[in-house]
């Protein structure tokens, strides 16, 4: 089943990461000079470049925003849980990656995605079942994050979290009521950050595998933050811990 892409920066980041793109359908009249780097990615690769009327770009894109620009692609190639251990063990006591416990709002997904990619997640799992997947809308969100960032699909988020401590990491699932402060936890080590559902946070089974819990401290009324945006806040501390940021 084929996806599309849409948008000037979700379509650029994936020509470059060279992801397998059929064509490219851009609106009539739109500025070229925007669109210059992906005519050039597209030529270089041979992808075809198809001018339509912008209505036909807005019945494709199904009402996500376009730019005047949607890539066709072919199904997502999900990562295997194996290729994302293997990276992130690579990483020398510096592994992290993200597991999202039953995110069902493919928004929050792609921006999620949008967030790790960022600060440099090896790679995310989510569930096969009750869960956002890779579709066109969280393409269009993570701005090109989906070129770049493994995801893995696995069908019990349990198991796959007692394999993942097998292997030596620590799993940390973020909380408002956790116990600990993200400025006070100790990131230097293999981490796996787990991050709740909108509505239910953590299930009790992904909460009762973890190690520890930790809260964003918080200043205002409002007791949550959205995912993504909590997400952001705890990678940019435990980047910063890391050294990254000198």
């Amino acid at each position: 089943m084929t996806q599309i892409i849409c948008g000037i920066n979700a379509v650029t980041e994936t020509l470059k990461k060279s992801r397998e793109i059929l064509e490219i359908f851009v609106a009539r009249g739109r500025r070229i000079e925007r669109m210059r780097e992906i005519l050039e990615l597209a030529g270089a690769r041979d992808i075809p470049i198809r001018f339509k009327e912008r209505v036909c770009l807005d019945r494709l894109s199904q009402g996500i925003s376009h730019q005047g620009v949607v890539a066709v692609l072919g199904s997502y190639a999900y990562s295997t849980l194996d290729n994302i251990l293997e990276i992130a063990l690579s990483q020398r006591s510096k592994g992290l990656l993200v597991v999202a416990d039953h995110i069902v709002d493919p928004g929050n997904l792609g921006s999620l995605i949008r967030t790790a990619e960022f600060f440099g997640v090896q790679g995310l799992i989510i569930p096969k079942d009750r869960s956002a997947s890779i579709t066109d809308i969280v393409h269009k969100r993570s701005a090109g994050g989906t070129a770049y960032l493994p995801i893995a699909r696995v069908v019990n988020l349990d198991s796959t979290l007692r394999r993942l401590i097998n292997e030596g990491f620590w799993v940390v699932g973020a909380e408002g009521k956790g116990s600990t402060s993200i400025y006070r936890f100790d990131w230097d080590r293999d981490a796996i950050i787990v991050l709740g559902s909108e509505q239910k946070g953590l299930s009790r089974i992904v909460r009762d595998r973890c190690h520890y819990l930790v809260r964003i401290p918080k200043i205002g009324h409002l007791e949550s933050l959205n995912v993504s945006v909590a997400a952001g806040v705890i990678l940019y501390e435990i980047t910063r811990q890391r050294g990254y940021f000198k």
